[in-house]
């Protein structure tokens, strides 16, 4: 065999594997550079990194109904409506001012009036929100409650459990009726105090939004209910009430 066309061929294959090695790490090189700018971008707009949204199916939530009445009877027909008029017409708002609307669920609340010494019931939705920074969803909650004279709406912010900002912890646990909620919150006079209410899913999970502070409470609460915490999903994040 020819030596020289040997070390030329070779040659040609080293230089291909040196080449192809070169194009990879500038392609890695070009990958990171693209995912810090996205994070930076991200960072800047007051979103969560998509690297911090691994645990929230969403950036942000906001819960409110168009109710203004106190409803006390559990029975009351109040309580069957769906608010589907309602459900469109925040979906609009949400769109209109610049955020993208994602799913709405239906929910049954249980909440503890401090000035009325009394629990009241409330048929709610909760509305996932993307595209949204804090400003933003604040403002979104504000048109909400300004347009539908509520005293406030919640909002919840999903952001990763060591940000500065990360005040609240969002509690999902199943195996919750409003009925059991308000057998718990009438005995517990603590977390009628201190966490307010909370709402149940038409298929019994439990939605408790809670401060940070709160969580020991909070989670002696939803074990009384007989609910098992080892099932329960914590996401933490900025909660605000929104008038």
């Amino acid at each position: 065999m020819n030596h020289h066309v040997t070390i030329q061929r070779k040659f040609r294959v080293l230089t291909t594997a040196v080449a192809a090695l070169l194009l990879g790490i500038a392609g890695a090189q070009s990958t990171y550079a693209q995912s810090t700018y996205a994070q930076s971008t991200y960072a800047q707009s007051g979103y969560a990194s998509p690297a911090d949204q691994q645990d929230c199916p969403t950036t942000a939530e906001i819960f409110a109904t168009d109710n203004t009445a106190i409803i006390t009877d559990p029975d009351d027909p109040r309580l069957e409506n769906r608010l589907t008029r309602f459900a469109h017409e925040v979906r609009a708002i949400i769109r209109t001012h610049g955020a993208r609307p994602g799913a709405s669920e239906l929910l049954d609340g249980v909440f503890w009036s401090a000035e009325q010494k009394q629990i009241t019931y409330e048929r709610s939705r909760e509305f996932d929100v993307n595209r949204v920074g804090r400003d933003g969803l604040h403002h979104i909650a504000g048109v909400i409650a300004k347009r539908y004279d509520q005293e406030s709406v919640l909002t919840f912010r999903c952001l990763p459990r060591t940000s500065p900002e990360t005040d609240a912890v969002e509690i999902e646990i199943p195996g919750v009726t409003p009925g059991d909620l308000r057998a718990a919150l009438l005995l517990d006079a603590e977390a009628r105090e201190k966490l307010g209410g909370a709402s149940a899913t038409l298929d019994g999970r439990l939605i408790l939004v809670a401060p940070v502070a709160e969580l020991p409470l909070a989670r002696k609460f939803t074990t009384d209910l007989g609910a098992d915490w080892n099932e329960a999903r914590l996401r933490y994040g900025d909660r605000e009430f929104v008038s």
